[in-house]
């Protein structure tokens, strides 16, 4: 049976959707056209951080039980409006020198990503054509280790950043644990910033070995909260704020007050993610708890030369 379609315009732009009755989520009833929904409706929240940022999606066509794949690169039929950047990609495992990605600028794009099924959205560092100018660090929790170790960790991070002159932002991961994020400057290359979140993170774990780790091997994680600075590297990507995660109800990564995370890591309120219906309930009351991440920060202070 042939597709439902249906040709709608979007700030001027035509596109078609499809298929809005497909279960996104099937164990929580959610349908590709409420996936569309919830993406229209944060979108003027959302699309300042995914602007300029070569996008990455998570595609799940049948749902979050279904297989589902990665894609960097623009898919066939691409509307001729999309914004396109052809960026290259080394190291690549499909031996491609480069890729053209996809830049979410407006709310068109977004919507046409998300009748892709393209349910998880990742971003890098960098705005094209620029150095980084956020460094993320990504706290994942080694079971039994679970969110509230994330926030009492995310606090000594931010405790200590401040001592450098910089500001975190939290968010869950709408996963297992969370993100900090902090606006720097974007007059230094992605291996200045890897190192400097590298250097940090190994400060905290020899601080409090027993219950944080700055090493990659999974053999010495459990019960610990892995602090990862690789996500600063160039080729990396993180979930982008507020984008859906696929798990088996919508969860989205939700930008926090350190008021909530305090609450959270001391187990004054359940350390929890959030669904997409409470994160949208949310934006009247706290409205982008990101935007600071909008505007350029510091420089990060040469840790080698000290």
């Amino acid at each position: 049976m042939a597709a439902e379609r249906f040709p709608v315009q979007i700030e001027g732009r035509d596109l078609e959707l499809s298929n809005l009755d497909k279960l996104m989520y099937p164990g929580a009833g959610f349908t590709k056209g409420e996936v569309i929904d919830y993406y229209t409706r944060v979108a003027p929240l959302l699309l300042p951080h995914l602007e300029g940022r070569a996008l990455t999606r998570i595609r799940y066509p049948n749902g979050v039980d279904g297989a589902h794949f990665f894609e960097k690169n623009a898919p066939g039929g691409t509307p001729s409006w999309v914004r396109l950047e052809t960026l290259p990609v080394p190291g690549s495992t499909k031996s491609r020198e480069t890729i053209d990605f996809v830049v979410v600028d407006e709310l068109a794009t977004l919507v046409w990503v998300a009748n892709l099924a393209s349910l998880e959205l990742h971003t890098p560092q960098w705005r094209v054509g620029s150095d980084p100018d956020l460094l993320v660090v990504d706290l994942d929790p080694g079971a039994p280790a679970a969110l509230q170790e994330c926030c009492a960790v995310a606090m000594l991070m931010r405790d200590r950043l401040s001592e450098d002159g910089l500001r975190a932002y939290p968010k869950t991961s709408g996963k297992k644990g969370m993100q900090l994020c902090v606006p720097i400057s974007a007059r230094q290359n992605a291996e200045i910033v890897t190192g400097y979140a590298k250097r940090v993170a190994e400060e905290l774990s020899a601080r409090v070995p027993g219950s944080i780790t700055a090493k990659m091997a999974r053999a010495v994680r459990p019960g610990k909260v892995f602090i990862d600075w690789s996500q600063n590297a160039a080729a990396k990507t993180t979930v982008a704020p507020y984008s859906l995660r696929a798990q088996p109800s919508p969860t989205a990564s939700t930008p926090l007050t350190w008021d909530e995370v305090e609450a959270m890591a001391t187990g004054a309120s359940p350390a929890r993610q959030f669904s997409a219906g409470e994160l949208l309930s949310r934006l009247s009351t706290h409205g982008d708890l990101l935007a600071d991440l909008l505007s350029p920060g510091p420089l990060l202070p040469d840790l080698l030369a000290s």
